[in-house]
């Protein structure tokens, strides 16, 4: 059984090839996939979000979420190599100052300088999370 009480954000990270991300909505847009899990058997069913009625019983809750993604990705390099880095922030910490994903991660240490937009903005890495991410203050 999943204990949400241990979970890190390293859980949710698996391989999705780029072609099967999808770029705009389906249309109809009530046509789009859904995966059902039963919580009890482990049991997964893969349906279309028109047929969420046939799942809902009375008594369930349902939370509807209408947040927009953030375009936050960005591309870069290492200022003293110049090596490709990629950015994509995830929280803002305080002002300048985000937390981040970055790939490759290896190159991401604390004190490293990267450059952006031909170097109209800069970023140096201050701290490396438990989980990964990076704490990233840009300039």
């Amino acid at each position: 059984m999943l204990d949400i009480n241990n979970m890190k954000r390293s859980d949710f990270y698996y391989d999705l090839p780029q072609e099967l991300i999808a770029q705009t909505p389906v249309e109809p847009r009530n046509s789009s996939r859904m995966m059902k899990i039963n919580r009890q058997t482990g049991e997964v069913v893969h349906d279309h979000f028109y047929n969420l009625c046939n799942y809902l019983k009375k008594g369930d809750l349902l939370v509807l979420n209408d947040s927009k993604v953030l375009p936050a990705r960005i591309y870069g390099e290492r200022e003293d190599t110049g090596s490709f880095i990629e950015f994509l922030l995830v929280e803002q910490k305080e002002n300048m100052v985000w937390e981040i994903l970055c790939r490759p991660g290896k190159k991401a240490k604390i004190g490293t300088r990267f450059v952006f937009g031909g170097g109209k903005l800069k970023a140096e890495i201050i701290d490396v999370l438990e989980d990964g991410n990076r704490i990233a203050r840009f300039e």
